[in-house]
C-alpha cells in the first residue's frame, strides 16, 4: 500500500516538473485541476519539490528555479503562437528611417521575422547572432552586430565591446526581451551578462518596447534590467485570469494581442 502511494506521489511530482519545463510558473489551482487532486495535496508536493531545489515556491504556486536557463531553441517552442502575434504587432511599430535596437530572445526573434520588406532606411542594432541572420532576407536594412563574447545558449553577444558599441548609438526604439515583468521589481533577466547589455540598450533608447508573453507577468528573475516605469510600450498576449490594470498604470501604453 505504501509503495503504491509513493509511486503515485512520484508520478504527480514528475508531472509537475514536466509542466515547469514548458512554462515558467504554475498556480496551485491549475495543478489541482490538471492532476485532479486537492489544493492541500498540491501544496504538499510543491513543498517537497521546493526543499529538494527542483522548483521555487512563489505566492499561489511554483516557478522554475532561478538558476534554470533554457536554450533559445527550447524557449522558442513555448507559447509560440503568442510570441508570433506579439512579434507581428511589434514589427508594425517600426517606421522608415529609424534606428532600432533588437535584443536577443525568442520573442524578439519573432519581431525580426515579421519586419516587412517594404521598410527602407532602417538600421537594426542587435546582440543576437540568430537575429542578424534572420535579417539577411531584408536587403534594404542595415544590420549592425554589437560584437563581444558569444553565449551559445542564446546565440547572444555580451561584453566586452558590446557596452562600448551601444554607448555610441542613440536608438529611436528598443525591442526588449526578458524573463520577468513584475509590478515592483520591473523587468528582469535570468542572466547577468545579458541584463547588462539590455540595460545599456534601455539607457540609449528614446522608447522602450517590452515584448513578453503573459507567462512572464508577475515573474521575477535574478538580474534587474529596468523599472517598469521606464517602459514606453508593453506588448503581451491576452490571457484569462490575469489582471493587467497595475501594468497598464505603470507603462505609457499596453498592447494586448
Amino acid at each position: 500500500m505504501k509503495e503504491r502511494e509513493a509511486a503515485k506521489v512520484s508520478q504527480r511530482q514528475t508531472q509537475i516538473l514536466q509542466l515547469l519545463t514548458r512554462q515558467e510558473q504554475v498556480s496551485v489551482s491549475e495543478l489541482s485541476s490538471l492532476l485532479s487532486i486537492s489544493e492541500v495535496t498540491v501544496r504538499s508536493d510543491l513543498e517537497q519539490l521546493g526543499r529538494a531545489g527542483l522548483l521555487r515556491r512563489i505566492r499561489g504556486g511554483a516557478a522554475r528555479p532561478l538558476s534554470t536557463e533554457q536554450p533559445l531553441e527550447e524557449t522558442s517552442k513555448q507559447h509560440a503562437a503568442a510570441k508570433r502575434r506579439i512579434g507581428r504587432a511589434a514589427a508594425g511599430l517600426v517606421q522608415n528611417g529609424e534606428t532600432i535596437f533588437l535584443d536577443v530572445g525568442s520573442t524578439t526573434t519573432e519581431v525580426a521575422r515579421h519586419l516587412p520588406p517594404t521598410l527602407s532606411g532602417v538600421t537594426v542594432v542587435t546582440n543576437g547572432l540568430n537575429i542578424a541572420l534572420e535579417l539577411q532576407r531584408l536587403p534594404n536594412l542595415q544590420v549592425i552586430v554589437t560584437g563581444g563574447t558569444l553565449r551559445r545558449l542564446q546565440h547572444s553577444l555580451v561584453s566586452p565591446y558590446g557596452l562600448e558599441v551601444l554607448s555610441k548609438i542613440r536608438a529611436d526604439r528598443l525591442f526588449l526581451g526578458c524573463n520577468g515583468v513584475h509590478l515592483q521589481h520591473g523587468v528582469t533577466s535570468v542572466n547577468h551578462e545579458e541584463a547588462e547589455i539590455k540595460a545599456q540598450m534601455v539607457r540609449c533608447s528614446r522608447e522602450v518596447v517590452v515584448v513578453a508573453d503573459s507567462s512572464k507577468l508577475g515573474f521575477v528573475s535574478r538580474a534587474h534590467i529596468a523599472p517598469l516605469t521606464s517602459v514606453h510600450t508593453l506588448i503581451i498576449n491576452q490571457s484569462s485570469g490575469q489582471s493587467l490594470n497595475g501594468y497598464a498604470a505603470q507603462v505609457q501604453q499596453m498592447l494586448c494581442v
